[in-house]
């Protein structure tokens, strides 16, 4: 069951489009500001948010822009304004679609059901996320509960290669040969340097690297 996220500061409007929303089996939050729009985000990854670009206080370009620096969740932007400038600012900071107000409740689950359908079959993004860890192939990014990680291209390159893989077993040989190169020569204890940086970066989230002894690493899958 997909999950929408609803942000709209008119109680009407947030009513109108749950209640279609559920029609359809979606699942629905609301959020009655852009502020608090982010701070659900940034605990929970939602399929799509539907959010209104005028409220009081952040409005929904600025939410948008935020949020989509570390989720990549889809976003429907509602507007009472339907100027071509206000259009293009929208796809500018990221949002998906664009529905100007006054709107009809079944051309929106319409709109929402082609994005939720790309988002599906895989042309929205590529991410892995467990908890509050999240890993972005697309734009080699990692956030950890919010919070955009650091890492050298080697610790990057050895953190996508375990959670590609992960919940399987890879060999001391396989990580070398695979971030290293397969005529690597040197010291394997650079593995287990980078490994140790690796589970730094992580922080409380260094579990799920596991050390198989004798053998090599997993991700906890």
């Amino acid at each position: 069951m997909a999950h929408i996220l609803v942000v709209d500061d008119e109680e009407r409007i947030r009513e109108v489009i749950k209640k279609y929303a559920q029609w359809e089996g979606y699942e629905v939050t609301e959020s009655v500001s852009g502020e608090e729009a982010v701070e659900l985000c940034k605990e929970k990854e939602y399929d799509l948010i539907v959010m209104d670009v005028m409220m009081p206080g952040m409005d929904g370009f600025l939410a948008c822009k935020e949020i989509k620096e570390y989720r990549d969740i889809p976003v429907l932007m509602l507007s009472a304004r339907g100027e071509e400038y206000d259009r293009i600012h929208g796809f500018e900071v990221g949002v998906d679609d664009y529905v100007v107000k006054p709107f009809s409740p079944r051309e929106l689950m319409l709109r929402i059901k082609v994005i939720l359908g790309r988002k599906q079959n895989g042309k929205i993004k590529e991410i892995f996320q467990k908890q509050g860890f999240i890993l972005n192939f697309s734009s080699r990014e990692v956030f950890i509960d919010g919070r955009k990680v650091n890492m050298t291209n080697k610790e990057y390159e050895l953190l996508c290669c375990l959670v590609k893989n992960k919940g399987i077993a890879l060999t001391r040989e396989k990580l070398l040969s695979e971030v290293w190169g397969y005529n690597y020569c040197g010291d394997d204890r650079t593995l287990d340097t980078h490994i140790k940086m690796l589970r730094n970066s992580l922080g409380e989230y260094r579990e799920l690297l596991v050390t198989l002894r004798g053998v090599g690493y997993r991700f906890e899958a």
